[in-house]
Order: C-alpha cells, then structure tokens, then sequence
C-alpha cells in the first residue's frame, strides 16, 4: 500500500450520495436475491460506504447512527467473506440480547445456509453450549456470556476470520468495555475487524486505534447521533396528569405501535396496568422481568398483539421493532443521549417516526439543551381536546378506507356483493356505503357523531408563567425519581384522574363508567343519570372526563360508596354501564 493510500484510508468518509443499487456494491448474486426478496431497495449511506472495503477485506470504523442500516452493512460483507465449514469464523459483539437476537435475525434472513447462533446472558448455558459443540459459523453474543465461554474452553475463537464491534459506545456505558478487549485478545491477530458506534467517545477512539490502527474511517451522518429524521413534539403537562394525557394521545393514534417511556421498575408497571385498565392493550418491559418473560412481551409487540409497550431504558436497549411509529416520554430522560437513544426506537431504516415528550413548566431547559446540541426544532402541541381526539380516530379509519380502496388486489366479490344488496331494490349504494361504514366505526371504536368538546382540558392551558407551584425544586432536565408523579401512592391513579386541581382531596375519589363517547354519552348524560337515578346532588358531582369507551365522575367519597352498595351498573343511553372505582 503506498502512502497516498494510507492517506486516503484515514479520511472518514462522509454523506457521499448512495450508490443506486447493491449490485454496485460487489455482492454476490445469491445476497443481491435475498435482500431483494425482503424488499431492500437501494443501500443506505452506511452501507454504500462499509461494504466495498468489508469485501476487500479491510478493517473498517463506522460512526452511524442506531437505525441507519448498519446491521446489513457488516453482515453481507461477513456472509460473502467467510469458510462455511462449521468452525466459528465470524463473531459479532452485541451489548444486549435484545440487540444479538436481532443481528442473529438478520443474519439468518440475509443467508439461511449459514449456520448463525445468540449467545447470550441470563439464558440457559446447554442450548448454547449444544449448538458450539454441533458447530457454529456465527456467533453473536454478548460480552459477558462470551468471555464466560472462552473461560471454560467452550467456545474456540482459533479459526476467526471476522470480528466486528457493534454499537460500540453502549458497550461503554453498560461497562463491557474490558470484557471486549480480552476477547479481541483471544481472537487471531489476521482477523478482519469492523467497529460501529453511533458516538465516538474517547475510550472507544482509543479501543479503536490500539486494535485497529488503519482501519478506513466511515462517518456517516456527521459522525454522531441524529434526531432530525424524527418529528419531534413536546406537550406542557404537569406531573399530575400524565396519565390522562397520555390516554388521550393513545386514543388519537388508534393501533400504532407505540413505546411509553417511564422513568422506574415501578412507575413502568403502574402505568401500563392503569392503560390496560382503561381499555389499552399494553405490557410492561422492565428490569425485573428474566429473559423469557422479556422475549414473551416483545414478541407480543412485534406480532400486534399489544398497541403499547412501556418501557425503562435499560429493558429497552437495543429495542428493534419494525415499522414502529410513536415513541412518548412520559417521563424526561436524565440526559440528552439517553433521550436520542429513546426516540432512536422510530424512525428506523429511512421510515418516518413520531416522538412526543411530556414537559414540565421547570424542564423547559431539557428542551433548550436538545435544540441546542442537534439545532432541530421540537414542535409544542396542545394536550388533545375530545373533539381533537374524534377527529384523528376518523382520519385513521378514512385512511384505512383509501387504503382498500386503493389496493389492487381488492376482492371484486366486494363490489358484486353491494351490486346485489342494490339490485335487491331494498338498498341505496349509500345506504349500503353507510352501514359499512357504520360496522367498521363501531369495531374500531370511533365516535361518527357530532364532534364533542373541542376545548382543551384546563389543566393543560398555561395560566401564568415560571414553576408550575407543585414540582420540588431541582435541576431542569431531572423528574422526581419517583414510582409516579408527585403525590402519588403504588396502586392510586393519578390525581388527574382523581379530578383534584390544587392537591390530594382526602374525601374525593373518581367513579370508572364503562360507557363513553362513542356509545353517545356527554358530560350532561352522566349528571342526569346520577343526579336523577341516584340522587346525587349537582354541586357533589366534580369533575367529569368522558372518553371514548369509558368515562369518570369525581364524587365525595360517601357518595361513591353508596351508588356501588345500590347498584353494579347504571343506565346510559339505553345501555347498562358497568361501575366501579378508578383505578
């Protein structure tokens, strides 16, 4: 190699433009036809630039960011490079079993012929030991798990030909970084090499240039983490109605799969109890939970089978969920990575993502910090009103109507089942239209009524300026490392649910009515039924949140006690409301 070589070797390469397609990139038919069977169109920026030199079998630094494709990027070149003859010859480092279950995906979709296998922690030690022993080409694993195999002579790194270093920086920060080096160590000193960080702190660049020394340098992105793919929103909410606003972001985003981010174990049960106690299909992802139980909630989020998921941010490391679309911070972060390793989750593979963060009037400066380290614009949005609300329900079954409609495989057995019902002479095609559109409305739980009330719920309106008077004092992008907003017990829904404005009332406590909007009921419904059925004076009826399946009735205490001692259900609108207390 000459030295204007060398010299070109040191130069990151930038945001050069994507080559138009993976054929250009010098890749095997047999890879070009499996990633065109899983819909990869053209590579990424990371990939444009990693793959030649990993093919030419060079060493290779990436500084991408989490969800710029870089998974493909080493994996192509390693599955193009390496012997297939059962020894282990290509090992990737992963900082989670989340991240290594999902590399380990890939790898297998990506070639299926190469025998690939996770290794990981807080598993059982026979599967992985059977699979070393029946022999293995891959291995992606974790670095503890790893060295503990090296220790017992159980996994042989003699025959390695590909090492690569994923996620570099979340090794550092989860304390992996001397176990990383003794297993660089172990391996063969002719090993190709490939490490990818989305940041580049100083105990990386030095890992890198001990082990790595002329490595071509790949930046892309501006060698860092971005935000600016991500639409960023903020809501101004006190700490004693997250919950509630939470709800009414969830019922507005009807199906999407969303990620809520609590700040604690605890505060991350809670929250998702209280949704699935509203009617949200949720799950809790936190540190308490072992492994199996961990694989089982996201398992249930990738299939469909939950809407929410609400997570810590260690359970949610190396979190990958395709095509999820709305991250919420219900709690603030305690710094800015963390925050862009949070909204990291949306937004992945060029797809387009939403990330809404709940704030506090005293953590306005978080928000400064993030315009000023990333210079992109959050957006403040209005806590969303129940008109607001209806109106996104419908636009999601709109969109779901265009998207049938438009859908080339639609079934003409559709069209020649509304020609009949037309013919019959006992239709209209509007009224046929109408019903349709009334069976899916109801299945879908969406109100095609008159719009409710659009003004915005009062505690989210700002009525004066400086500290909200009920948050301690403290730095502004730090939260109360509490179990739940202030003022709150384990097990209590919080006070925005509870109807208090100005602190705890002792002898106030919300009435849960399974009935809501789209069962036709108002604020003025609820007071008749109480104040007619149940002899509930109007000046003991306090505040009154109707949603769209369900709704609730501050009442004083006695008062609650003695409807639930008379009666299970009440009547609205023709129909009998289960009744219970909030919780």
């Amino acid at each position: 190699m000459t030295e204007q070589d060398h010299d070109h070797r040191d130069e990151p390469q930038g945001d050069a433009p994507p080559a138009a397609d993976f054929a250009a990139l010098g890749l095997h038919d047999a890879l070009l036809e499996a990633i065109e069977g899983l819909g990869f169109e053209s590579p990424t920026p990371v990939q444009a630039a990693a793959i030649p030199p990993l093919i030419a079998g060079e060493d290779v630094v990436g500084l991408a960011r989490t969800g710029s494709g870089k998974t493909a990027a080493f994996s192509l070149p390693l599955l193009q490079r390496i012997t297939r003859d059962g020894k282990v010859r290509a090992l990737i480092m992963a900082p989670t079993r989340e991240l290594a279950q999902q590399v380990t995906a890939a790898m297998r979709s990506f070639e299926p012929t190469v025998r690939s296998w996770a290794i990981y922690g807080g598993s059982a030690y026979g599967p992985q030991l059977k699979a070393l022993k029946r022999g293995v080409s891959v291995i992606v694993g974790t670095p503890g798990r790893l060295l503990d195999l090296l220790d017992k002579g159980a996994l042989d790194l003699s025959g390695l030909e590909v090492l690569v270093l994923d996620e570099g920086d979340h090794m550092l920060q989860l304390g992996f970084l001397e176990d990383v080096e003794q297993i660089i160590a172990a391996a063969p000193d002719a090993r190709q090499m490939a490490l990818f960080s989305a940041t580049m702190p100083p105990d990386i660049r030095r890992l890198a240039e001990r082990w790595i020394p002329d490595a071509v340098q790949i930046s892309v992105g501006g060698g860092g983490p971005k935000t600016d793919h991500i639409d960023q929103r903020w809501m101004r909410v006190p700490h004693a109605h997250k919950l509630e606003a939470l709800l009414r972001v969830l019922e507005g985003q009807p199906g999407v799969p969303t990620i809520v981010f609590a700040r604690t174990r605890k505060g991350c049960a809670e929250v998702a109890d209280a949704l699935i106690g509203r009617g949200v299909s949720a799950d809790a992802l936190h540190g308490d939970l072992n492994q199996p139980a961990r694989e089982r909630v996201l398992g249930r989020l990738r299939s469909g089978a939950i809407q929410v998921l609400v997570a810590t941010d260690v359970a949610a490391r190396g979190l990958d969920v395709d095509r999820l679309e709305l991250v919420v911070n219900l709690d603030l972060p305690d710094s800015i990575d963390d925050y862009v390793h949070r909204i990291g989750r949306t937004g992945r593979a060029g797809r387009e993502g939403v990330a809404i963060s709940f704030v506090t009037p005293r953590q306005r400066g978080f928000l400064h910090a993030v315009r000023k380290r990333f210079g992109v614009e959050l957006t403040q949005i209005p806590v969303p009103s129940d008109a607001d609300v209806v109106r996104q329900q419908r636009g999601a079954l709109e969109a779901r109507l265009e998207e049938v409609r438009d859908d080339a495989s639609l079934d003409e057995d559709a069209a020649d089942a509304v020609a009949r019902l037309v013919d019959s002479g006992d239709w209209t095609a509007e009224q046929v239209a109408a019903a349709a559109i009334h069976l899916l409305a109801e299945e879908a739980g969406v109100s095609l009524g008159a719009l409710p009330d659009d003004e915005p719920p009062a505690w989210s309106v700002e009525r004066h300026r400086g500290r909200d008077p009920r948050e301690r004092r403290g730095p502004p992008d730090r939260q109360p490392s509490r179990a739940g907003p202030r003022g709150d017990k384990p097990g209590r829904p919080p006070r925005g649910l509870r109807g208090d404005h100005s602190g705890p009332v002792r002898d106030e406590v919300a009435l849960f009515l399974a009935a809501g909007r789209r069962h036709g009921v108002g604020k003025g419904d609820l007071v008749g039924a109480l104040a007619n059925e149940c002899g509930i004076p109007g000046e003991r009826i306090g505040r009154i949140t109707v949603l769209d399946g369900r709704s609730f009735v501050v009442l004083q205490r006695g008062d609650l006690d003695k409807i639930l001692r008379e009666r299970k259900t009440l009547e609205l609108r023709g129909r009998h409301a289960k009744l219970d207390v909030a919780r």
